[in-house]
């Protein structure tokens, strides 16, 4: 959008129509700063987290539905300059890393010794009341692993996070100690309970972030119409609310409105005389939203995803810090690749192939526009995808990347020739079958016997 924004600057006085007023030109340019300054801006408080890398910025202000001018902020997704990761922080995941056989559990539990390299942070934990005041178990195990945060605990309070692994409590190594031992020092210490964790991509399942999908009536605040009007809505994983005037407009035309929910103030409305009726009245601004859902269920599961939304947990998963440092490295420089080479990915809504240099990396797929080229443009969270060999359209040979669910985009790539498809195909599933669903190596692991101690 800037660049488009340039150009058009640029061009200005080469426009056949030169009967175009100076002032007119004034006001391009002027307009093009206020862009440019809004960008600078957005740069600064782009925050980490979101479902791409790079937070760009929508129109600055766009006109709704309710010819009002509303101020977006930031919209955190952008496919063609970010990662596209909606189904990884729809479900929590854990990595097994090579550990795949059914023999074994996954790495992220396993009571198995080895090295790991690992985030440290401080946690401090307030001492609640109970038989179990600080509010997780740990197990015995070397190093001692956090195996459970009690909800609504002092420790879940803290960000303390199962996966993590205790390195000091109250200021005494606890790495070569016993976890009897570990858990006396925080007995008999003082009521804010110290801990130095740290947490390595295997041992630290992600947080999922809520999302929704349905059709809504919303209430229109326009001086001219007024009432309800039916609108497809959809909640990013973001924390962001668009809105579509139909099912099928969701993918291939632009929202007609994108809020941002976190801080919003989200409840049941009774005043309007209608049931089934919410709101939700956005942090920055002084305006309303009304909506009205078909059933008390359904409200229901609007009010519980955009209540999430509004408050959620700013927790990165660690391999998140380690996509985001890979695109900054040359394509050559990312360690012991999958694979590598020329990728051409489908514009859909250009149906244009578009050529990458791409790097496979532990479940992630990395954009390079050239072999030379640095940083990444952008990549592609491959957990819980199912990769097949599909023809499409004039092409016999296509890599399909298809989501375990309807509500995320589908993916189809092509390599230079049939035998680099296939090349491509195999590294893709190993790739993804590193990953595993966190129900399932929770379910692996409890059929093992277990030692812990609740806190």
């Amino acid at each position: 959008d800037l660049k488009s924004e340039m150009n058009k600057t640029k061009k200005l006085p080469l426009m056949k129509d030169t009967r175009a007023s100076d002032s007119s030109q004034e006001e391009a340019i002027d307009q093009w700063a206020r862009r440019r300054k809004q960008f600078k801006d957005s740069k600064k408080c782009s925050s980490t987290g979101g479902s791409s890398i790079n937070s760009t910025i929508t129109e600055g202000s766009i006109n709704s539905e309710d010819t009002r001018s509303v101020d977006l902020g930031l919209h955190s997704e952008n496919e063609d300059r970010g990662f596209y990761t909606e189904n990884f922080h729809s479900a929590s995941w854990v990595f097994r890393g090579d550990d795949v056989s059914p023999d074994n559990s996954p790495r992220c539990l396993s009571k198995r010794p080895r090295p790991v390299a690992i985030r440290e942070r401080t946690v401090k934990i307030s001492k609640g009341i109970g038989n179990y005041p600080w509010g997780f178990r740990i197990q015995f195990s070397k190093p001692i692993l956090v195996t459970e945060v009690d909800t609504n605990s002092a420790a879940e309070e803290a960000g303390l996070q199962v996966g993590d692994i205790l390195i000091a409590v109250n200021g005494t190594d606890v790495t070569s100690m016993p976890h009897s031992e570990a858990a006396n020092l925080a007995r008999k210490g003082p009521d804010i309970l110290t801990m130095v964790v740290g947490s390595d991509i295997s041992r630290y399942p992600n947080t999922p972030r809520p999302t929704c999908r349905g059709y809504l009536h919303k209430r229109t605040q326009s001086a001219i119409l007024k009432g309800w009007r039916k609108r497809w809505f959809v909640l990013k994983h973001n924390g962001y609310l668009h809105y579509y005037k139909h099912k099928k407009d969701e993918g291939k035309c632009r929202p007609l409105e994108v809020t941002k929910l976190e801080g919003a103030e989200i409840g049941v409305d009774t005043n309007l005389g209608k049931p089934f009726v919410f709101k939700c009245i956005p942090q920055t601004g002084n305006r309303v939203f009304y909506f009205c859902a078909t059933s008390n269920q359904e409200m229901k599961r609007w009010l519980e995803a955009m209540d999430k939304a509004a408050h959620p947990v700013h927790q990165n998963h660690v391999w998140v810090d380690v996509t985001l440092h890979n695109t900054t490295l040359p394509p050559l420089a990312i360690k012991n690749p999958e694979c590598l080479g020329l990728l051409h990915q489908l514009d859909r809504s250009k149906d244009v192939w578009m050529q990458h240099y791409c790097v496979l990396k532990d479940g992630c797929l990395y954009f390079y526009a050239t072999l030379r080229s640095t940083p990444a443009q952008g990549g592609l969270y491959l957990q819980g995808y199912i990769v097949s060999e599909q023809s499409l359209g004039s092409k016999r040979s296509v890599i399909e990347l298809k989501p375990p669910s309807e509500e995320f985009k589908t993916f189809y790539l092509c390599a230079e020739n049939v035998n680099e498809n296939k090349r491509w195909i195999t590294a893709l599933k190993a790739s993804i079958n590193k990953w595993l669903p966190l129900h399932q190596a929770i379910q692996d692991f409890m059929n093992r016997p277990l030692e812990e101690t609740r806190m």
